[in-house]
């Protein structure tokens, strides 16, 4: 990551603003985890609400059952409501632009969105193919046996809610991971390594228990990611990979009943961790190249942050 004395704050140090005190970034990480807790009870509460309403039959535990491919729905949309939590923190306990978790033009830009979105969807379909060819090579098929095709009906259901839903869950995981706890940490050095290591070991963990494999693949899919954000000035190449990566992945378990399953990035095997390896790389100069060519803005304007001097990262 090039450095440079040309003005400009670069993504991870923008909650480092006039009103910046040790304590803010603290106690905003607290609040951020304190109101995602209460806003997914609300969005449980509230579908157990409905549930009575409309009959629905019960669980073990007394609330509403809805059903395999709604249940999960209901936990993709508790994820994303990480969304409205990191952006009340910035606003409420930083006071700052909620805008500037996003980019450093606080707001999130989506044309660029849309680039990088054409670029994530070859990249995860490589990705894939690759996996399967090295699954292949292996003689191992890289899960347990899969289930029966569900039909048409269920499965057009289960992917029109994957469509709507599975961007604002992984978008809800990078507003956390890649904008909070990369800005959070920023606050406090000028370095973006401390923040990119701090918010990978924090998205690799809340993945849960998985291989060693598959907690090194998510700490360099973290990285890799983290310094595209930096390096882009914005949320948007992370959002995009993140979100084509999980619609590929769970389309396919919808399509054989298995939405439910147990299973996780970090249950995955070496060959995963080796496409990823081959793959990100490609990924990251693209974009990278792309923010070049189109002349991303990069940097938001030193005057955002006054309390910020020094050098800062070289814009694309």
């Amino acid at each position: 990551m090039t450095i440079t004395d040309e003005p400009g704050v670069p993504f991870h140090r923008l909650a480092r603003n006039q009103a910046h005190r040790w304590w803010r970034p603290v106690l905003g990480t607290l609040v951020v985890l304190g109101s995602s807790v209460v806003a997914m009870v609300a969005v449980y509460a509230g579908a157990d609400v409905i549930g009575s309403i409309a009959r629905r039959p019960l669980n073990a535990d007394g609330t509403s059952d809805w059903g395999g491919t709604a249940g999960f729905g209901l936990g993709l949309l508790g994820t994303a409501m990480l969304i409205p939590c990191v952006l009340f923190a910035a606003w409420w306990v930083q006071r700052r632009r909620p805008g500037t978790v996003s980019s450093v033009q606080g707001r999130l830009r989506l044309r660029w969105l849309g680039v990088c979105a054409l670029v994530a969807v070859p990249t995860i379909v490589l990705l894939l193919a690759g996996m399967s060819l090295l699954y292949a090579l292996t003689g191992d098929d890289g899960a347990e046996e899969s289930g029966a095709w569900v039909g048409a009906g269920p499965f057009t259901a289960a992917l029109l809610m994957l469509l709507v839903l599975v961007p604002l869950q992984s978008a809800g995981e990078e507003y956390l991971c890649r904008g909070w706890l990369l800005q959070a940490t920023g606050a406090y050095v000028r370095s973006p390594w401390l923040p990119l290591a701090v918010q990978a070991v924090a998205f690799t963990a809340i993945h849960g228990d998985g291989t060693p494999w598959g907690y090194a693949d998510l700490i360099l899919y973290s990285v890799a990611i983290g310094w595209l954000t930096v390096r882009t000035g914005g949320l948007e190449a992370a959002i995009a990979l993140h979100v084509v990566n999980n619609l590929a992945s769970m389309a396919g378990a919808a399509a054989f009943g298995e939405l439910n399953s147990s299973g996780s990035a970090a249950d995955a095997g070496w060959q995963f961790l080796a496409a990823d390896a081959l793959l990100l790389p490609v990924y990251v100069a693209t974009i990278t190249w792309l923010s070049r060519r189109r002349r991303l803005v990069t940097l938001a304007p030193a005057p955002d942050a006054p309390e910020l001097s020094g050098p800062a990262l070289q814009p694309a």
